[in-house]
């Protein structure tokens, strides 16, 4: 018997519901076999021609953290 006829045979055995599940199941691994893996954080942006200067950066943060509240800082 070859591993095709052995996984229907078992899902013949089981209730419509759990075949359902089995279904999903199968359809899941189809998916996570066609997505590409995790190419890290860097890996993300490659594709994109974005050049950022030191200066916008240095822009950047005072902007986000120019109404904070420097007497808090210890």
């Amino acid at each position: 018997m070859d591993i095709e006829q052995a996984i229907l045979e078992q899902i013949r055995r089981l209730p419509p519901s759990e075949q359902h599940e089995v279904l999903n199941f199968a359809a899941f691994l189809h998916y996570r076999r066609s997505v590409s893996p995790y190419r890290g954080v860097k890996g993300l942006w490659t594709d994109i021609d974005a050049q950022v200067s030191a200066e916008e950066i240095d822009a950047a943060r005072r902007e986000l953290w120019g109404s904070f509240p420097r007497e808090d800082i210890a």
